[in-house]
């Protein structure tokens, strides 16, 4: 996932129904979870210790396809990268796919676990850098290895097709896509429906949210080079200063989400970086601005794109730059949007799973998840947050008014025993609901 810092605003709102929505405790694990559960706990492990960049999952993939292939499943490897398929047939029925993400993030962990990474490796560019999961992507590879060991184990449960996706370079915001360049659904079964979970920050550990509708958001990037007519510090009247008109550009742009757009649109502009100049007393001759941009619906993912243009060439024009300002911007990751009926259809089933008291409706977040392309393929999608923080820790936060740590930290920690327990039961639940009884 890619996102922001974590928002205690994101951890109030969701316990606002009730007092830190912990009047109902969740309902322990089942034998059959229990039984697998050291197993599951020295995967995890390894896989925390072990992680690996975007595009570069060897270990990592090859770890959940000799699971896969230890359980009965048909597994095919390298799909769109170091994808893993695994397909188990079992009669007649509806075809469910389950998928997890596997690459880390290049975080240089701090939690200070005795189990914490403590990998190095290059990255793309030849840089030397840490790895850690500080996303969760080990949580999911986890519970996914947990669900298809129970669900090959209750065969006699279901009927139907049930397809285990393994999905690389999630963080870079490419892996869905090459899959299905890749043949996802035309070499293999084409799902019904499709079910992702995602561990949260914002919930307490044995807490299911899942949300109908849009869940992530458009996540898109704007590139700017602001054109100017550099020259001495000392003598500005001979210039065109781009870092003054970038400084103009940065201030207007806030004006597109609080002044042009509906404020029942969610949206974000931000200006994540901006570079210019060398020295003191140097006017430079270009400024490059670097900006997020994040929106729901594609008509608000339009309007701020023309908007954003629009502004950049405007305050060039006005200052008297020799040349209008390059605006590029580059098409991320689409809004993810939970198809409302197999939503509500899981929401039923985790409840009478869980207790309806553990199973709440967050709110969206302006992220961004590539699992948003198995639904523009037409699969009735649903990614489902799992709870990951020590409820005691959690209220006592919430209580206190105090930020924790969240994705993308390098001190983000899941509760795993439990956290691990409830993602392997919502992905069991969630298929079992879903296929041929």
């Amino acid at each position: 996932m890619r996102q922001g810092p974590p928002i205690l605003a994101a951890v109030l709102s969701v316990c606002a129904a009730a007092p830190f929505a912990l009047a109902e405790k969740p309902r322990p694990a089942d034998a059959d979870v229990e039984a697998i559960y050291p197993d599951l706990d020295a995967l995890y492990l390894d896989l925390h210790r072990n992680p690996e960049l975007s595009q570069h999952e060897v270990k990592t993939a090859a770890k959940m396809a000799e699971r896969l292939r230890a359980l009965g499943f048909a597994v095919t490897t390298e799909i769109g990268g170091h994808g893993v398929v695994g397909v188990m047939k079992n009669g007649a029925g509806p075809t469910v796919a389950l998928r997890t993400d596997l690459d880390a993030l290049p975080i240089e962990e701090r939690t200070g676990l005795p189990y914490a990474s403590r990998v190095t490796t290059k990255d793309d560019s030849g840089n030397t850098v840490s790895v850690m999961h500080a996303c969760g992507h080990d949580i999911h590879m986890t519970s996914w290895v947990g669900a298809a060991t129970l669900l090959a184990k209750a065969k006699d449960r279901w009927k139907g097709t049930l397809v285990m996706i393994g999905q690389p370079d999630e963080e870079k915001g490419s892996g869905a896509r090459t899959m299905l360049d890749a043949g996802l659904f035309t070499r293999f079964p084409r799902p019904d429906f499709i079910v992702a979970i995602h561990d949260s920050p914002d919930l307490p550990a044995g807490k299911i949210g899942a949300r109908p509708g849009f869940t992530f958001a458009n996540v898109d990037s704007a590139d700017i080079t602001v054109y100017g007519r550099g020259g001495h510090g000392a003598y500005p009247h001979k210039t065109v200063d781009p870092i003054v008109i970038a400084a103009r550009i940065v201030v207007a742009l806030q004006t597109i989400v609080s002044r042009e757009e509906s404020p029942f649109d969610p949206a974000v502009v931000t200006v994540g970086s901006i570079h210019g100049g060398t020295k003191h007393n140097i006017i430079p001759d270009e400024v490059r601005l670097q900006l997020t941009v994040r929106s729901y619906k594609e008509e608000v993912r339009k309007r701020l794109h023309a908007a954003i243009e629009r502004i950049a060439k405007a305050e060039a024009a006005a200052a008297g730059a020799p040349k209008e300002p390059k605006v590029r911007i580059s098409l991320g990751d689409p809004a993810t949007y939970n198809d409302p009926a197999l939503t509500e259809r899981l929401t039923g089933a985790l409840k009478d799973r869980f207790g309806a008291g553990n199973v709440v409706v967050p709110d969206a977040v302006m992220a961004g998840e590539d699992f948003s392309w198995y639904g523009r393929e037409g699969v009735p999608a649903a990614i489902l947050w799992v709870g990951g923080v020590n409820p005691e820790r959690f209220e006592a936060a919430v209580k206190a008014g105090t930020p924790m740590p969240g994705l993308h930290s390098s001190e983000w920690a899941p509760d795993r025993g439990p956290t691990i327990r409830t993602g392997v039961q919502t992905l069991t639940t969630a298929a079992l609901e879903l296929l041929g009884k």
